[in-house]
């Protein structure tokens, strides 16, 4: 009898863990976080089947990342690799670093993330993990964007959105749009950046029934981003309201710092610094708290802007060097050249000839890094709302070149591909 116990033991263990690990999922979805974290917890104490263990760990990297603690996030995940590699399974070893990837995306640790990414795709796994790659070539994406190599991000989310299409993937699709809206906005492309996320909200409209309700949350509030550029007001508080109500019923603190910040954003195009301010600050407070570096570098550029419409340079100044801070500890080089942008109109005003020269060479520096312009008329891209097409090599062009020189092939490809000594 007691032999007969001893073997069942195991077996009885897996089940009680697989029980619990469901019973923390439906306190987790009826929005009871911290009792379906205190299950989780205690699994995590207890059981003894690695397997569980692993699962477990992944339960707790979610909700820690939709509560924006992505410090503990990251704890997890670690334990969550030390796990796979006792398992010795290919499979959970993958998933294991996605996660990895995926906290260290969170706290704009891109250079990392796309370290643990490409780890990812050079795994020889089986179905399971390549099932994983559309998710792990979405984060290399936003990793790529978070370093303002727009080129590679858009390799990468095409690459996510084919796993997405073979896999039959929506959510993953609605992800990929998302970012997609995102790339667009930087690129200042904004009929592109509000096509993707209406596209996102149309797939949670059609699918999404039992998804969770962060998925139309997070296409509204891209919705709003892109209606604000637009200088379409009205639907960007309305789009921006109704993330915002999501994620404070779900606990979704770094959505709720985005809301805050687009709030602000959306009360500075109507110049009432009034109402800006306090909503930047709220936003700031919760980004800092999380650790989203660059949240709190684009906080910094909108103070500065609002600081500028007041013709309050000196504060202005010191909110841009904040945001240059934030920017090179991140290696974002957009961020940086919007803010040599910024002080160069500063000094233009105030008539300081020197300074105004130092920060003209700095910008020509960033845009020459970042390859922001037309391979085709030599124009830059991403300074006003321009339409532009990005070819299946993901190089990117004013849509009026390549409608009006209609040649076969990409320009910029073609001239890398010349050698020295023949041209």
């Amino acid at each position: 009898m007691n032999i007969f116990m001893r073997r069942l033991a195991p077996e009885m263990g897996q089940d009680q863990t697989k029980q619990q690990i469901e019973k923390g999922l439906k306190l987790y979805q009826s929005n009871q976080t911290d009792k379906a974290l205190h299950v989780w917890t205690k699994v995590l104490e207890k059981t003894s089947d690695p397997g569980g263990k692993f699962r477990v760990l992944g339960c707790l990297i979610t909700a820690h990342s939709e509560m924006g603690k992505y410090k503990d996030m990251l704890k997890y995940a670690l334990d969550q690799i030390d796990t796979a590699r006792e398992m010795e399974d290919p499979d959970y070893l993958t998933e294991g670093y996605l996660n990895l990837a995926r906290s260290n995306e969170k706290l704009c640790d891109f250079q990392k993330t796309v370290s643990y990414c490409k780890t990812c795709l050079n795994m020889q796994g089986t179905t399971v993990s390549l099932q994983l790659n559309g998710q792990v070539c979405l984060s290399m994406g936003n990793a790529y964007l978070g370093l303002s190599v727009f080129q590679k991000a858009l390799e990468s989310y095409e690459k996510a959105l084919r796993y997405a299409h073979n896999n039959d993937d929506k959510m993953l699709e609605c992800r990929v749009c998302c970012s997609l809206g995102n790339i667009y906005i930087q690129l200042k492309d904004y009929e592109k950046a509000l096509f993707f996320p209406c596209k996102a909200a149309e797939l949670v409209s059609d699918y999404g029934q039992s998804w969770s309700l962060k998925y139309r949350a997070m296409s509204q509030y891209h919705m709003s981003v892109a209606y604000r550029k637009l200088e379409r007001l009205p639907d960007a508080m309305e789009c921006c309201e109704e993330s915002m109500k999501i994620a404070l019923q779900h606990g979704d603190r770094p959505l709720q710092a985005l809301c805050l910040q687009n709030f602000a954003d959306i009360h500075r195009y109507r110049h009432d610094v009034d109402k800006a301010f306090p909503r930047y600050e709220s936003s700031l407070c919760i980004m800092t708290e999380i650790g989203n570096r660059l949240g709190q570098a684009h906080v910094y550029l909108g103070v500065a802007k609002c600081w500028l419409l007041q013709k309050e340079f000196d504060k202005a100044l010191e909110s841009l060097q904040r945001a240059q801070e934030l920017a090179d500890g991140m290696g974002n080089k957009l961020c940086t050249l919007k803010v040599h942008c910024l002080r160069e109109g500063i000094y233009r005003n105030l008539k300081q000839q020197e300074d105004l020269r130092e920060e003209v060479v700095k910008f020509l520096q960033c845009v020459e890094e970042l390859e922001l312009y037309c391979g085709m008329c030599g124009e830059s891209i991403g300074d006003r709302n321009q339409k532009l097409q990005a070819l299946p090599c993901s190089h990117i062009f004013h849509l009026r070149c390549l409608q009006t020189n209609g040649t076969k092939g990409c320009p910029k490809c073609f001239k890398s591909s010349i050698k020295p000594g023949f041209v």
